[in-house]
């Protein structure tokens, strides 16, 4: 296993930017390499997540990542895990803010070890303020989720369930989702609020919905993010197969992830036809299996 480091406050090698929240952990254990100054963005969202949230999350992350910035999460279920595998895909550096040890028996979830292990393998870092052999609580998650935006410039909500009444009586209180808890510390410590719309009739759009009427920005791709940072854009994806097939499966995921059953219904091709096509379209990098069979656009 990595040797677990630990630097204090008055280091030298301390991130500036967190250096700077009002209350800094006076001591950071972690894996990998910090730096002192360092581009960070942070990206969290629901446990629960839906697959347009997997796509999003995805998509927004490895854009921004392949952009230069260092993408921050927290390592739990849904958007979290998505949005640092999609940067360890693509073998850039993302940072895994634990509200556990950071050794391996205290890392939660522990279905995320190897996903761990290659954040590592990639030149990220595993953070954590809790000594190794520290589990998680009710206690630990919030707070961990300070340093979350506390590292970072600004921070994405790609889906958060709905906000509970006491929303915004103070940073680190339970106010809903632990996105909604993310957003919070980040107003209170002058970061930038980004958020996902969605669906209007999801729980999982009432927490963004709710940041974007109180002056989160709207975001519908990585570039509305480098522009509010004042960051170099993107060049825009274009969605172009070899053939009539690939450009039938592509158009028909251009909206949203399909299930494949309703890429047949959709195209009109046979399912060989169409089972041939994804597994070359995967190959290629144009597509991506979400689970279960659900495709959607490499963006």
């Amino acid at each position: 296993m990595e040797e677990i480091k630990k630097i204090t406050i008055e280091d030298k090698n301390y991130p500036k930017v967190l250096k700077g929240i009002k209350d800094a952990p006076e001591i950071l254990y972690y894996r990998g390499e910090i730096f002192p100054e360092e581009n960070c963005f942070a990206m969290v969202g629901t446990r629960m997540c839906s697959n347009y949230g997997k796509e999003i999350a995805l998509e927004i992350a490895g854009n921004l990542s392949e952009a230069g910035l260092t993408i921050v999460s927290g390592l739990a279920p849904g958007i979290d895990t998505f949005a640092h595998l999609a940067v360890v895909e693509r073998k850039k550096r993302t940072i895994a803010v634990l509200g556990t040890g950071v050794n391996e028996k205290s890392i939660y979830p522990q279905s995320n070890l190897k996903l761990a292990q290659k954040i590592l393998e990639t030149g990220g870092a595993l953070i954590s303020e809790y000594p190794p052999g520290t589990p998680g609580s009710k206690f630990t998650f919030p707070q961990r989720n300070r340093i979350i935006s506390g590292l970072s410039w600004g921070v994405l909500v790609v889906e958060a369930k709905p906000p509970l009444p006491k929303f915004g009586v103070g940073a680190g209180k339970k106010v809903g989702s632990g996105a909604l808890i993310t957003a919070n510390w980040a107003k209170k410590q002058g970061r930038k609020i980004f958020a996902i719309p969605g669906p209007i009739h999801s729980l999982n759009s009432k927490g963004c919905h709710y940041l974007i009427k109180n002056g989160a920005q709207l975001v519908e791709n990585a570039n509305d993010i480098l522009r509010e940072l004042g960051l170099s854009t993107l060049p825009g994806y274009v969605v172009e197969g070899e053939t009539k097939e690939e450009n039938l499966i592509l158009l028909a995921l251009k909206e949203e992830p399909l299930y494949i059953d309703k890429i047949i219904e959709k195209t009109k091709l046979s399912a060989a036809k169409v089972a041939s096509t994804l597994a070359v379209l995967e190959i290629k990098g144009q597509i991506r299996n979400l689970g279960a069979n659900i495709y959607a656009l490499s963006r």
